[in-house]
């Protein structure tokens, strides 16, 4: 076993990776980016939207969740009925994750009841990003949906 040393919670972590299968070249720190809506502004609507963004996220990029290091959350000014990193950290096996809220800022005419992330993980060489952009905000970035 060989450790590489990652930030985490303002310190470092040692990620064990056994290198007999998995080469420390083939990894890298990769930045996916991804949002939703909810359908409203209530606990259960963020719950829904949060839980099936962060499927999506694990899905579309064959994550291991051990390889998920961080999400930075930020919702528009409209949802405020809870925090989707408070959803996510409920989440099983995602206790080691940091996460963070943000609110995002304000922009007339921006989407209603929006929830975006930016997820740094650790993914082989070869796997290519894949953003999920779903419901309301596929529009945002129609050419990663």
């Amino acid at each position: 076993m060989r450790s590489i040393p990652l930030i985490k919670y303002f310190g470092c972590i040692s990620l064990k990776i056994n290198m007999k299968e998995k080469n420390n070249d083939d990894y890298r720190i990769r930045f996916i980016r991804g949002a939703t809506t909810a359908s409203s502004n209530s606990v259960y609507a963020i719950e829904d939207a949060v839980e099936e963004l962060i499927d999506e996220l694990i899905l579309r990029n064959n994550l291991d969740k051990t390889n998920l290091l961080s999400i930075i959350f930020t919702a528009t000014k409209d949802l405020d009925a809870c925090f989707p990193a408070s959803i996510a950290r409920k989440k099983k096996g995602l206790d080691s994750v940091a996460f963070l809220d943000c609110q995002q800022m304000y922009v007339s005419n921006d989407i209603n009841f929006c929830i975006r992330i930016m997820a740094q993980v650790l993914l082989p060489t070869n796997n290519l990003v894949k953003h999920p952009y779903l419901r309301g905000a596929s529009k945002l970035r129609t050419d990663r949906c």
